[in-house]
């Protein structure tokens, strides 16, 4: 008996967990009337095609946290590169998450980011070879994520604005493999203007972090030009191919026109 109530248990804690229960599985993109008015806007009239059989997006049907939806990338055709990417939230008020640019050290791409979802949305991932456009992305339930309170106290969080730690993994390390695995987090309150001072309860101005850029040594791995739809505090793990070098160097500017720029150890957590 006590093998079945084992069993019974771990079913219930997985169907339990935030996010990822089976139902979260079958989440593909539906129908957009939102979409069809934003297509031009953002591609033109580039021919696009189903990205499916390249590149695999990974999100909760329903978010735990609609302030930090996480969203990862995973590349299923290693023989293309994807040179680029874009994330759309259809239902934001600034739909375009983010536009990326990875390097040939990104491939195959594994890569993940944590977005704010402020309705029921699609979110949709546009993915560029040199072969064209792909798309494809997951349905969200989430709401109020744009307008969700800040984590911090103003204050608080404009002092530690700019601060950077890197996070490296182990078991990526230890494999024969120059591939390694990496998580940035840069304090920074991403203010979307649709949040309110909890005390005043006056709208906080925007104030988010535009681009970033990462390097290994001489060599830049990716960048993002974000909006207000990347989380606060925004974190980014990915896999990338090991050129040797002993440090990551992260540079990030905002709409403040402020610039951070910290060289992060390989070896340790900064």
């Amino acid at each position: 008996m006590a093998p079945k109530l084992t069993t019974l248990a771990a079913v219930v804690a997985l169907l339990a967990a935030p996010g990822w229960a089976s139902d979260t599985i079958k989440n593909p993109l539906t129908e957009s009337e939102t979409w069809k008015d934003l297509r031009g806007d953002v591609l033109g009239e580039v021919e696009v095609t189903d990205a499916d059989q390249l590149l695999a997006v990974e999100a909760p049907y329903r978010a735990h946290d609609a302030a930090t939806v996480p969203v990862i990338l995973r590349q299923l055709d290693p023989s293309t590169q994807i040179t680029a990417a874009t994330v759309v939230v259809d239902e934001n008020p600034a739909p375009v998450a983010g536009v990326f640019a990875f390097s040939p050290a990104m491939a195959p791409l594994d890569f993940e980011m944590r977005v704010r979802v402020n309705q029921y949305s699609n979110v949709r991932v546009i993915a560029e070879t040199p072969d064209g456009l792909h798309m494809t992305g997951r349905f969200v339930k989430a709401s109020g994520g744009c307008s969700a309170p800040a984590s911090r106290d103003p204050e608080v969080a404009l002092a530690s604005m700019g601060q950077m730690k890197l996070r490296t993994f182990d078991g990526a390390a230890q494999m024969s493999t120059p591939r390694r695995e990496a998580q940035i987090m840069i304090r920074h309150p991403n203010y979307s203007g649709l949040q309110r001072d909890q005390v005043t309860q006056l709208f906080i101005p925007a104030h988010f972090i535009d681009h970033i850029e990462v390097w290994q040594g001489d060599d830049l791995m990716f960048t993002m030009d974000g909006g207000i739809s990347i989380s606060e505090n925004p974190v980014f793990r990915f896999s990338y191919n090991d050129n040797g070098s002993t440090s990551l160097t992260v540079k990030a500017t905002d709409t403040e026109g402020n610039s951070f720029e910290r060289e992060l150890p390989k070896s340790a957590e900064s």
